[in-house]
């Protein structure tokens, strides 16, 4: 029998309500791994803002809590290279997972960690120049010193082979998972239109865009589009769900000067219920972004069968091609025409919701989870520990 493992899980990075598709991933992915692991046992290191919710209720999962406030990024990164590595040693750490882009350069055991994407490499326009150079050597040390590198699409596999150098034996490709409950939004009762006023939405038709509000996620784009189709005289509301981001007051001040207040509906972060249900009302999910690592909305939204409009992006093209209708980002002719193609033509939106949750079956948390514990295993019957 394989040797009993103790899994560190480096948390530290999570700010409930505030670091967007990251938490939800994790917050998947280790209720995932307690269903399919009973022998190895595992510490979650977590910061102040996080309780001990995170960790599963299950024998072998134990809460290791600490008082450093997450919020304050430099406090964080130094405990992670500090404290963090002392935590190790304490719980005798065999492989150390760090799911959220940065590790310690120094700890107990081997070293997992997941790099999601590299934005900062490929859109460096989006960051600070003091906020970029620090994220770049984060990541720089973190892909140097990690045994195995996890990233969540092909795309993001490449860019790191390319851009760091890494070793392509060591680089993992494990996709996102789709909550079950997406499958079986449709017939669920649970869900019902008093989700949508909990939100804030009123009662109408609409397109469902659900990004943070950053740059990248080409809001100035989306909304000359939409504007375009108001004035056109269609009636489909827009529901913006996602938290504030560095384009939020560009957002804002676009939609006032446009006058559509009265058509598009900021709604903000909301629950996972509130959100699913507004996945189950929505006409279509608009997913307009330039650079993405994954799409997490995009496999949601092909699993609840609602039609799928977005980018024509590698990443996306990796989950939804044949299942969604794609756009050129740059062009908001192509992003309208396609949008009224998927509002209008009965004949697609049926056969994209019929493809979307074929394809969206592939998607899974167990088997996510399944191949994350490999990589681990693999990883600690390596340990320098």
């Amino acid at each position: 029998m394989p040797a009993l493992r103790r899994i560190g899980i480096n948390a530290l990075y999570l700010i409930p309500g505030r670091v967007g598709g990251t938490e939800i991933y994790l917050r998947n992915l280790l209720p995932a791994l307690a269903e399919i692991d009973h022998r190895n046992q595992y510490f979650v290191f977590t910061n102040r803002e996080t309780g001990s919710d995170l960790c599963p209720d299950a024998p072998n999962f134990t809460h290791v809590g600490s008082s450093v406030p997450a919020r304050f990024r430099a406090a964080r990164l130094l405990w992670e290279q500090t404290g963090l590595p002392a935590q190790t040693l304490r719980h005798g750490i065999d492989v150390l997972f760090s799911p959220g882009f940065s590790s310690p350069v120094f700890c107990r055991g081997s070293r997992v960690t997941v790099i999601h994407d590299l934005q900062h490499k490929r859109q460096p326009g989006n960051f600070g120049v003091i906020e970029r150079l620090a994220w770049d050597a984060m990541v720089a040390a973190s892909v140097r010193r990690s045994d195995i590198l996890v990233t969540v699409s092909d795309n993001s596999r490449n860019d790191l082979i390319e851009i760091y150098g890494s070793d392509p034996a060591k680089v993992r490709v494990i996709r996102h998972g789709v909550e079950p409950e997406f499958f079986r939004l449709a017939g669920n009762p649970d869900y019902d239109a008093a989700l949508l006023r909990e939100a804030g939405v009123p009662a109408c038709r609409y397109l469902l865009a659900v990004s943070t509000l950053h740059p990248h996620k080409n809001w100035s784009r989306l909304l000359e589009t939409f504007s375009a189709l108001v004035q056109a005289g269609r009636q489909e509301h827009l529901v913006v769900a996602g938290l504030r981001g560095k384009a939020s007051r560009a957002v804002e001040k676009q939609i006032q000067e446009k006058h559509l207040e009265p058509w598009v509906h900021l709604v903000g972060w909301q629950p996972r219920k509130v959100l699913r249900g507004l996945f189950k009302f929505a006409d279509a999910l608009v997913f307009p972004s330039t650079f993405e690592g994954f799409g997490m909305p995009v496999a949601e939204a092909m699993a609840a069968g609602i039609p799928v409009a977005c980018s024509d992006i590698a990443p996306l093209r990796e989950i939804a091609a044949g299942a969604a209708e794609f756009f050129d980002p740059s062009s908001t002719g192509d992003m309208r025409r396609t949008l009224e193609r998927v509002l209008d033509d009965d004949e697609l939106r049926t056969r994209m919701a019929e493809q979307g949750r074929e394809k969206a079956k592939r998607l899974t948390w167990p088997a996510a989870a399944e191949q994350t514990l490999a990589v681990l295993l693999e990883a600690a019957r390596g340990s320098r520990g």
